[in-house]
């Protein structure tokens, strides 16, 4: 990877690697979300995709996620607008807004582990799809979020 990549180029102009890596590993992103279609409003559960390992906070079949999970959704730099409901500690929403990188960052940080020890992961609360009943979702919703297009 190119050396401080984030800082010296846009989005759209990073390798495969060079985004992959701004990952910062919090699992946000791989919350169950419902959108309401009169609203907009989009409800977060605190009930993580199936495929996440809430331990380490990654994808259990990162490579075939889209196979497994149809409806899981593909973080691309050509889209990175569409996704407001990214929190804004993630990497790709700062960077998309012209903010730099959070200092806990492992990309900064060095150390991966940091954004648990922050409390930023959802680590320490999220509970996986497998243990909840679709019938009890809408019990878990831990935000509601405004949508603007």
């Amino acid at each position: 990877m190119r050396e401080r990549f984030w800082e010296r180029f846009p989005l759209e102009e990073l390798t495969t690697e060079e985004w992959e890596a701004l990952c910062d590993g919090c699992g946000q992103c791989c919350l169950l979300k419902f959108q309401d279609d009169d609203t907009g409003q989009l409800a977060v559960l605190g009930v993580a995709c199936e495929l996440l390992d809430i331990s380490s906070c990654r994808c259990s079949d990162y490579e075939n996620r889209f196979a497994r999970v149809p409806d899981c959704t593909q973080l691309k730099p050509e889209r990175i607008a569409e996704f407001h409901w990214l929190p804004h500690s993630c990497a790709y929403r700062r960077l998309a807004e012209g903010r730099k990188l959070a200092r806990w960052h492992p990309l900064l940080s060095g150390d991966p582990e940091r954004v648990h020890r922050k409390g930023i992961s959802v680590r320490s609360f999220a509970i996986s799809q497998h243990d909840v009943p679709e019938t009890e979702l809408e019990e878990h919703i831990i935000a509601i979020l405004p949508i603007d297009d």
